[in-house]
């Protein structure tokens, strides 16, 4: 199962970063947006184009993410938090937030015909080579890979 965290998580990406872009958002829908759109541009400065593989995976992740820290990370007051760094091997991006009762877990909807939620994180289980979740404090940290390679790079 790809969305099992590892108890060495923090040692799995071993390298040092390539590039890191890091910042806080305000938990609105406008943030989230803020957020997926920065992480877009951020792979393409770092030379992973618009529209390419690469890009167009880890930006729907972040979409996903974020959107799911607004919606069920939120605490009044609190902002979410995005990092995305790039290694030699892999792109990981971290969405946190200060909420720490509600872990997200991989489900498929209830009801297909009629959810119209629940299916965002079958979505970065679909788009990750790994993702997880790890405690912080206060609250949690989503994360998720995607493996670099030639078909992915663009």
């Amino acid at each position: 199962m790809k969305s099992a965290t590892p108890p060495n998580w923090h040692i799995q990406n071993r390298a040092a970063p390539v590039h890191e872009f890091a910042m806080r958002f305000t938990s609105t829908p406008r943030g989230a947006r803020l957020a997926r759109r920065l992480v877009s541009h951020r792979l393409d400065e770092w030379g992973h184009p618009y529209g390419g593989p690469l890009n167009e995976a880890v930006t729907l992740i972040a979409s996903e993410l974020a959107a799911n820290a607004v919606r069920h990370g939120h605490v009044p007051g609190r902002d979410f938090h995005v990092r995305l760094t790039e290694t030699p091997e892999v792109v990981r991006l971290e969405v946190s937030d200060t909420r720490t009762e509600r872990l997200p877990e991989s489900r498929p909807p209830r009801d297909p015909a009629s959810d119209e939620s629940g299916r965002g994180l079958l979505l970065v289980e679909a788009l990750a080579d790994l993702w997880g979740v790890v405690p912080r404090s206060p609250g949690k940290s989503v994360w998720a890979e995607v493996r670099r390679s030639p078909a992915t790079d663009g």
